[in-house]
């Protein structure tokens, strides 16, 4: 949408990476972040950025901000089936001029967006 170079990264509900892609250009610590707002997604059961905002509300529980793979920036998100948490994908690499982790996490929902679309007409 917005001709940034991001990588994605999808986990199963297991934490296992299903998925990972790396546009051209993309820079190399996109790969490890987008990791880690998936994974920070997917151990919560919410997106990244809500974590974020708990996190930063509530400081004297910052313990988990020590564990591998956790990140309070936005462009993480679950991926549900009804009610049920089965993944969840993380996006990393768009500038903060064209939006930073909040187009991150819009781009993350357009891509969830689709899929169901794909999986309810077949």
């Amino acid at each position: 949408r917005h001709g940034s170079v991001v990588t994605i990264t999808v986990l199963a509900r297991a934490g296992r990476t299903v998925a990972m892609v790396r546009d051209d250009g993309a820079s190399p610590h996109s790969v490890e972040h987008s990791l880690r707002k998936a994974y920070t997604a997917l151990t919560y059961n919410m997106p990244s950025a809500e974590y974020g905002k708990n996190a930063a509300g509530n400081p004297g529980s910052a313990g988990p901000l020590h564990l591998a793979n956790i990140t309070t920036a936005a462009g993480g998100l679950p991926i549900r089936a009804g009610n049920t948490l089965v993944g969840a994908i993380g996006i990393s690499g768009t500038p903060g001029a064209k939006g930073g982790g909040a187009a991150d996490s819009q781009c993350a929902q357009a891509g969830i967006d689709k899929i169901a679309k794909g999986l309810a007409t077949n």
